[in-house]
């Protein structure tokens, strides 16, 4: 009897499991996703994230069309605000979220970032690419020991940005000379102001997006690589140091470059919203991965320039989780070694671009 029972419920889960599909299928059919970019047409982020959006549908059950919105603002806390609080919670929202976020809500930084990144469902992670700090090329600076022996100008983004937070770090916890001029609206702008003579470098920019958006940077050596980060060394960078590699200058702040060679793990973040029913979650990250062994998708990704070194959803919630159950102590540590001490906001009429 009791055997009868087992085979009539494996018999039974097997017959649920097509419906389940069809379920997935009939909900998606006619339906179109918005994808959530959490910053303007063109750059990195955006790159990447209609690349994805151009070859995802046809892997999702019931081929639903996928639609880029840009939506910038505040460093991607604008998007991923839309996407916890207002996006509707069924499966028809994809995002993709700032890398710098899961550090942000693990030290509090941001009074405005209202969403808990813990309650996003992680579809996958397109790009662990290292983010790496450049010079231009007629700077002084060309080396990590030069950085420690001159004062060198360093563009980045809006304060409290990862391309603030890097070059704090290695002032503070390393005992670089690096001074921080933020306020650019995007990287796009710091590259400008890099050719102008404005500054010296670019404070953070994944070298994939390098690659892919600008690479007759790299191609005329108009940029200089001085350091990487990340939790290994670019192959195509082998003699730029990494930053967890570096000394701190008191031992117990090792564990800040830790922590933030960490974080950039979460590259280029594909989610979706929370409260999505599991069987619509399972559907978008078969999507994700079959997307990523698409020979379309790889075609263009090549075209582009675009490197995928991606990671599962399973393993992209992970990685987020760990970031945001940072101990205390640590993250008392970093929050102090995140603080610029010596950084100048861009006049008004640079940031309007005249």
């Amino acid at each position: 009897m009791r055997r009868s029972t087992l085979i009539l419920a494996a018999l039974s889960a097997l017959a649920t499991t097509p419906a389940a599909a069809d379920a997935v299928a009939e909900f998606y059919t006619g339906k179109q996703i918005r994808f959530i970019i959490r910053s303007g047409v063109g750059g990195g982020y955006d790159q990447y994230s209609r690349l994805l959006a151009r070859h995802i549908g046809k892997h999702i059950p019931g081929h639903p069309s996928v639609i880029p919105i840009n939506m910038p603002g505040g460093g991607g806390i604008r998007a991923a605000n839309y996407v916890a609080k207002i996006a509707p919670q069924d499966g028809t929202i994809l995002t993709i979220v700032s890398q710098g976020l899961p550090v942000d809500q693990a030290l509090g930084l941001n009074p405005s970032f209202q969403a808990d990144l813990r309650e996003f469902h992680w579809v996958g992670n397109l790009s662990s690419s290292n983010q790496v700090m450049v010079t231009w090329h007629t700077s002084p600076t060309k080396t990590f020991a030069d950085l420690m022996k001159r004062e060198t100008t360093i563009g980045s983004t809006q304060a409290g940005s990862i391309s603030v937070q890097m070059p704090a770090v290695l002032n503070n916890v390393v005992g670089t000379k690096i001074k921080i001029i933020f306020g650019y609206p995007d990287g796009r702008d710091v590259n400008i102001a890099m050719e102008r003579g404005e500054v010296e470098g670019r404070a953070t920019n994944p070298w994939a997006s390098y690659l892919a958006v600008t690479p007759h940077l790299i191609e005329q050596k108009l940029i200089i690589p001085i350091l990487q980060v990340g939790m290994t060394k670019d192959p195509a960078m082998p003699h730029v140091p990494l930053m967890r590699d570096l000394k701190a200058i008191n031992p117990p702040d090792q564990a800040v470059l830790e922590f933030m060679s960490k974080a950039t793990v979460v590259g280029r973040p594909i989610a979706t919203t929370p409260n999505v029913p599991p069987d619509r979650l399972a559907a978008l990250r078969r999507a994700f991965d079959l997307t990523l062994k698409d020979p379309d998708f790889i075609k263009e990704a090549r075209t582009q320039r675009a490197e995928i070194q991606p990671m599962t959803g399973a393993e992209l919630t992970q990685t987020v989780h760990e970031i945001i159950a940072t101990p205390a102590d640590l993250r008392e540590r970093v929050k102090a070694a995140i603080q610029p001490k010596d950084a100048r906001s861009l006049p008004g009429k640079k940031k309007q671009g005249n």
